[in-house]
């Protein structure tokens, strides 16, 4: 079953143009969404604005090498391997999720436009069938276990906010009503599986799709800020042990001594469960 290509079945019904017509025409819908998205809020303005404010304050230019190395190492950290997540159990559920709706799309795209009304379609069936597993696996667990106003703050996981939560029920929609169709090949469960995944990809202006897009910016803005001296407009940290910071701040020995200790993990201590 699982290296068969399951929209060949369809071709009897549904022809492939038909097919590729819906992919293409979702795949508008995500891109004006997220333009829609970015308008709206106005995140490329506030973006440009705050890189030229902070750029005046800069206390060294970056040179090009400097600025790849940061590209290449936020594309290593926040995209790829998710390192901003402090939480290990939230951090595997968000890398399954996005790895698996990324393998889950790309893989739909092949079998739609490569393989259409093909069922040999070489290991492109399994790799769909992964990915939607996988979405599954890690959207159930954020679901039912990780999200913050379940695990942290007392609400049932049934609360359903419909623009907060559209994106991910619609997401385990989608991945669900999937492989129910694939396994059992009927079309009641296709057509919900298309309505689930119209739904995901009419609803961008309110997901977290443009959020996806510029959040890796955000993050690489960050990280030049910090590099070049202007540090978002924060003080810099001075070593308190150090005769200038004393003379500075003669009261610091007096509160923390000659030799001010490391002061701890502070406020990440410890996760917070304390509703």
């Amino acid at each position: 079953m699982i290296t068969s290509n399951p929209f060949a079945a369809l071709s009897d019904i549904i022809s492939v143009a038909q097919m590729q017509t819906y992919v293409i025409t979702m795949f508008v819908f995500v891109i004006a969404g997220v333009v829609i998205d970015v308008i709206h809020k106005r995140s490329k303005k506030y973006f440009d604005g705050y890189t030229e404010a902070m750029a005046k304050k800069a206390k060294r230019q970056l040179s090009g090498g400097e600025k790849n190395a940061l590209l290449i190492k936020t594309v290593a950290s926040e995209v790829l391997t998710s390192s901003e997540f402090y939480n290990q159990k939230r951090r595997l559920s968000h890398l399954m999720t996005m790895y698996g709706f990324i393998l889950f799309v790309v893989s739909t795209v092949v079998l739609v436009f490569m393989f259409g009304d093909k069922a040999d379609a070489g290991i492109w069936p399994t790799l769909w069938y992964a990915g939607a597993i996988s979405l599954a696996v890690g959207g159930y667990w954020f679901w039912f276990g990780i999200r913050v106003d379940v695990s942290a703050e007392g609400m049932p996981w049934y609360k359903v906010h419909f623009r907060q939560d559209v994106f991910i029920l619609s997401l385990l929609a989608m991945s669900t009503l999937a492989l129910i169709w694939a396994y059992t090949g009927s079309l009641l469960m296709f057509w919900l599986f298309i309505v689930a995944s119209t739904l995901l990809f009419t609803t961008v202006i309110w997901s977290k799709f443009a959020h996806m897009f510029f959040k890796p910016a955000a993050a690489y803005q960050k990280k030049v800020i910090w590099a070049n001296g202007s540090r978002e407009n924060l003080p810099d940290i001075p070593d308190l042990s150090s005769a200038e910071t004393k003379e500075k701040f003669p009261d610091i020995p007096t509160y923390m001594g000659d030799n001010p200790p490391y002061m701890g993990l502070g406020i990440k201590r410890e996760p917070p469960r304390h509703y």
